[in-house]
């Protein structure tokens, strides 16, 4: 039988268990963000209620909103993320837009130039 030993040891840390390197710092694995985190599912059903006004299953955001059961101005900023540029709505799927990139920053105005979107985004160009 064969023992491996990695120096290592466990820390709470913010209420988690973090694993602390031989040199004292924390191991942070590349950072992706869970499938089910909430820009996912913003982002998600941003392309689903478009999809139901394009589909005529709703002929406003008026009644997409009542049916849904939000407020209409907040179905509105939800809506404008289907405006986001490709390879950025690919980042966020992949977890790996920057930490700043949250769902409160896509509910608050954001150009609809993609060259700028990534600018003010923090994803560059």
């Amino acid at each position: 039988m064969t023992t491996v030993f990695v120096p290592m040891t466990f820390r709470r840390i913010g209420g988690r268990k973090r694993i602390v390197l031989p040199d004292g710092s924390l191991y942070n694995p590349e950072t992706r963000v869970p499938v089910d985190s909430p820009i996912v599912r913003c982002l998600a059903r941003a392309f689903r209620w478009r999809r139901m006004l394009e589909s005529g299953q709703h002929a406003s955001i008026n009644e997409l909103a009542k049916a849904e059961r939000v407020d209409r101005a907040f179905a509105s900023r939800i809506l404008r993320m289907t405006l986001l540029a490709p390879d950025i709505v690919e980042a966020i799927l992949a977890g790996r837009q920057p930490e700043k990139l949250t769902v409160r920053a896509l509910l608050e105005p954001f150009p609809a130039d993609w060259a700028e979107q990534r600018r003010v985004l923090g994803l560059g160009e």
